[in-house]
């Protein structure tokens, strides 16, 4: 039998562009969360995997949803993750719908429209939101933020790893309407330096992937637990960093991640405007709410 593991590419929970089960999360839950994410980054190395055939890719993602759901026990991500859930007795919706956009990793190499996209994120990224906030007991009226912030997340990626999608992939998350707009194509990603078309697309899409990223900026103060407002309100911190990086700079040929330095201060930044904003019971307002 397989072991999907052995696709893997490597990357752990320290590698990513934001923390996971960090210090800040109470450790009853750092178990289950870690399991969690080496279940999902299992299954995303399969989909993202450059030799792999796509009906490879396809039957792994297809066994790991099967074990997940108590249909064997051969795959060691998934039968964790099905008994950690089950310790908490919690549903595994959420990785369930996030191996529904790994299979479109497989099959979708192209997105119309913005719409597009964000229905990709509604599997993609959102179901960790959701999954993070019910690990937490916290109410479902939080996801609406929580999908916000996920999905700003998810599209700053797309925009950061534009380049390497398209030539590792062929896969393109950029709509293929907002290129037509700027007067671009798809294989100006493949070159080292943006083309002034390619450049004003994608900086047009960081814009408005901030508009969307401002849409979360409540979800800290909406969810009652103190560690997991901390943790939320740096990664929204890293995220409005790296949207404001977008927003300036090529990502085909110029840096839009945060080095170790930046990713620190950004952390502590974070960390201490919860801090101020929980103790004084003063929270700020998001760009949208300030204008109406």
């Amino acid at each position: 039998m397989t072991n999907a593991s052995e696709w893997r590419s490597g990357k752990g929970h320290r590698d990513e562009n934001f923390p996971v089960a960090s210090w800040i999360i109470h450790p009853r839950h750092r178990a289950l969360i870690l399991a969690f994410y080496n279940f999902v980054r299992t299954a995303d190395d399969i989909a993202d995997h450059e030799t792999l055939g796509g009906d490879e890719k396809l039957a792994l993602l297809d066994l790991l949803d099967a074990e997940l759901l108590g249909k064997g026990d051969s795959q060691a991500e998934a039968v964790n993750l099905r008994l950690a859930l089950a310790e908490r007795g919690m549903s595994p919706r959420h990785a369930l719908d996030v191996l529904i956009a790994f299979r479109m990793d497989v099959t979708k190499l192209r997105y119309e429209t913005w719409d597009e996209v964000i229905h990709y994120c509604r599997y993609s990224a959102m179901p960790v939101g959701r999954f993070m906030l019910d690990v937490h007991g916290e109410s479902t009226s939080t996801w609406a933020a929580s999908d916000a912030l996920c999905a700003g997340l998810q599209i700053n990626n797309h925009l950061q790893d534009c380049g390497k999608d398209f030539r590792n992939l062929d896969r393109v998350y950029l709509p293929r309407d907002a290129l037509e707009a700027s007067g671009a194509s798809v294989e100006q990603l493949g070159e080292a330096r943006a083309a002034p078309a390619l450049l004003e697309c994608l900086q047009s899409l960081a814009v408005r992937n901030e508009v969307l990223l401002d849409e979360s900026k409540l979800l800290a103060a909406e969810v009652r637990d103190f560690r997991l407002g901390l943790e939320i309100s740096v990664i929204q911190s890293f995220a409005d960093k790296i949207v404001r990086l977008l927003k300036v700079r090529d990502p085909l040929s110029e840096r839009v991640h945060l080095n170790p330095v930046e990713l620190l201060a950004f952390s502590l930044g974070g960390l201490a405007a919860e801090s101020i904003h929980r103790l004084s019971g003063r929270r700020p307002a998001s760009k949208s709410a300030a204008g109406a």
